[in-house]
């Protein structure tokens, strides 16, 4: 497994150890031991551990990725690039099952980097002759997030800037978690399949609703929302990118990406209902979502 150390990764493994797997994990920094789990010292750029990594595997699970890096040459590394070599290690290693997580934006390539990078790295999977599934999650929350945990302290606040208008869908990591880990054991519906799972809220959130859910999580009974212009929005990632370079949160790339008015997942793209459906309400999981978050010191 890729990307055991991350926000989605680290869910994933939690959840294939509970299962009873036995699970080999890629890291860069040495990690605690963990039952259930062997910790393989390496990056998606050391074709020798990810070697290491797959030996003796039943099943790859390529997780990682990266989603806001300062250029197009980046992202093809971090995904595209990235994502070959994991490749390579499968095959090398005999290993024919195949899981990767892309993302929604590969729909959209010539929106932003990221979502080229994206499409690239599905392109390798289909090229790869592995019994390959590709999983497109949309906006992913819970706990440990820290890419929705603005809105969150904005709407703690009782306001919330959101992008124009669009709609999005969502999915609690851990349901996102358990799909990957049904995936792992599916030997035959899901071979050559693109997923695109979500919390099962038909036709998705607009961005307000969204927000407005978050307030009631955190309990606020009123969360005022002021939609950012796309213009404005895109300048905003020039004028971020300008003053803090590399350290940018808010890039141009990432400002395409945003303002973008529809990420959400496509009719008829969910999994099958006998291997998966989401089981947790979206209204509890964004509860526990601030929960955690509380705990942690985080809101």
């Amino acid at each position: 497994m890729t990307g055991a150390t991350g926000f989605v990764g680290g869910a994933t493994m939690r959840q294939a150890v509970e299962a009873g797997w036995q699970v080999r994990a890629l890291t860069r920094r040495p990690q605690a031991e963990r039952d259930g789990v062997t910790w393989i010292s390496g990056a998606l750029d050391k074709p020798d551990s990810l070697a290491e990594m797959a030996q003796g595997s039943d099943v790859v699970m390529h997780i990682a990725g990266v989603v806001n890096v300062p250029t197009r040459a980046a992202f093809e590394a971090g995904n595209a690039t990235a994502t070959g070599h994991v490749v390579d290690a499968a095959r090398g290693a005999g290993v024919t099952r195949f899981v990767h997580v892309s993302s929604l934006a590969a729909r959209e390539p010539g929106l932003s980097d990221y979502g080229w990078s994206k499409e690239r790295a599905e392109i390798v999977v289909k090229a790869s002759g592995l019994d390959w599934t590709i999983v497109r999650p949309p906006a992913v929350f819970g706990p440990g997030d820290t890419e929705m945990l603005d809105l969150f302290r904005m709407a703690r606040r009782g306001i919330a800037l959101l992008p124009p208008g669009g709609r999005i869908s969502a999915i609690y990591v851990d349901e996102l978690a358990r799909l990957l880990v049904a995936l792992a054991a599916d030997r035959d519906a899901s071979i050559g399949a693109i997923y695109e799972p979500d919390d099962g809220h038909a036709g998705g959130w607009s961005h307000r609703s969204f927000a407005h859910a978050i307030g009631r999580a955190v309990g606020r009974s009123h969360v005022s929302t002021l939609a950012i212009p796309a213009t404005l929005l895109k300048a905003g990632g020039r004028l971020d990118k300008m003053v803090r370079r590399s350290r940018a949160k808010l890039t141009p790339d990432r400002a395409r990406y945003i303002a973008h008015p529809d990420w959400v997942a496509a009719e008829g793209a969910c999994p099958p209902a006998d291997l998966w459906r989401p089981e947790q309400d979206t209204t509890d999981a964004l509860a526990e979502t601030v929960r955690w978050y509380r705990r942690e010191g985080w809101l």
